[in-house]
């Protein structure tokens, strides 16, 4: 399996943690299905079957498991409006905001039992070799249920976020008023401005020549770009966002040609496999976005 996206935080190279004793922290937190009056639980799971800690060729994945009751507050407010207009015609009037909250709160442990749940997980890479650590999140916000619950279940968690010398939007302003990318990289063609002084004012362009003069007008006006697609060495495209985000993270058919026809006899094979082939190209790719934002901010 690929990410689709990288949410990047730093570890100290070696970490002092190994793949079984991170395993049996994690297991101070494993994941329980919701229980009658549960709207949410999480807790961590196996990324594959059995293992929390799913290692390959010393890369780790590790996997949080949510689950969550889907009860929409548009059903509650109607069966506690219901509710209050019998009470109502009881009492001889309206019930007021105190009762009003109490029926909504009676309501809601009434329906919680009988409402679906949706269950997913959240995957993290963990390269304690190189110090790396990747949330498969849309967002910073998205990632820190992960980043909490790894904060409860370790003893200690030496976490930082991975920032760079250079600001992303900068740099990326820089190489496409330019009309040039930092080496090892190319410009595709999707790409979003904002206005410096206003985030509301924005120009997106999707499959989109990012060469034309109109681009370089947007700069010289005061647009900074924001995101910006890139595809780095002929083998893995992605988009870059102005918060060093790493989105819509997808490997080309140069790169999986390199690999070769799976010989993957199994699922958990072939799993495997993708997870080889997916961390030693973000490996590089990494280390490669790094430089060309002026290299990893030093954190005091």
């Amino acid at each position: 399996m690929w990410f689709r996206n990288l949410q990047l935080y730093r570890l100290p190279p070696h970490w002092d943690m190994t793949a079984d004793r991170l395993s049996e922290q994690l297991a101070r937190l494993v994941f329980q299905p919701c229980g009658s009056q549960d709207q949410a639980t999480q807790g961590w799971s196996a990324p594959l079957q059995d293992a929390l800690v799913h290692s390959v060729d010393g890369q780790w994945m590790i996997a949080l498991g949510v689950e969550q009751r889907l009860l929409p507050s548009s059903v509650v407010k109607q069966v506690a409006e219901d509710r209050a207009e019998e009470l109502e015609a009881q009492q001889g009037f309206k019930p007021g905001r105190k009762q009003m909250k109490e029926i909504k709160e009676a309501v809601t442990q009434e329906l919680l039992p009988r409402a679906f749940t949706r269950r997913r997980k959240v995957y993290a890479w963990i390269d304690p070799k190189d110090g790396y650590l990747a949330v498969d999140a849309s967002s910073r916000t998205a990632a820190e249920p992960l980043i909490e619950c790894l904060h409860k279940a370790l003893d200690e968690l030496p976490l930082k976020l991975l920032n760079t010398e250079m600001s992303p939007g900068a740099a990326m302003t820089g190489w496409l008023a330019g009309g040039e990318a930092p080496d090892g990289f190319t410009i595709d063609q999707d790409c979003e401005l904002r206005a410096v002084t206003d985030e509301a004012s924005a120009v997106r362009y999707v499959r989109h020549s990012l060469e034309g003069e109109e681009i370089r007008d947007h700069i010289a006006a005061g647009k900074q770009v924001s995101k910006l697609a890139l595809t780095f060495d002929d083998k893995v495209s992605f988009i870059l966002t102005d918060k060093f985000e790493i989105k819509r993270l997808t490997p080309l058919d140069t790169l999986t040609d390199e690999g070769g026809a799976s010989d993957a006899a199994t699922r958990e094979e072939q799993f495997d496999a993708d997870f080889a082939l997916m961390t030693g190209e973000l490996r590089r790719l990494i280390p490669a976005v790094l430089e060309a934002l002026g290299g990893e901010q030093e954190t005091i």
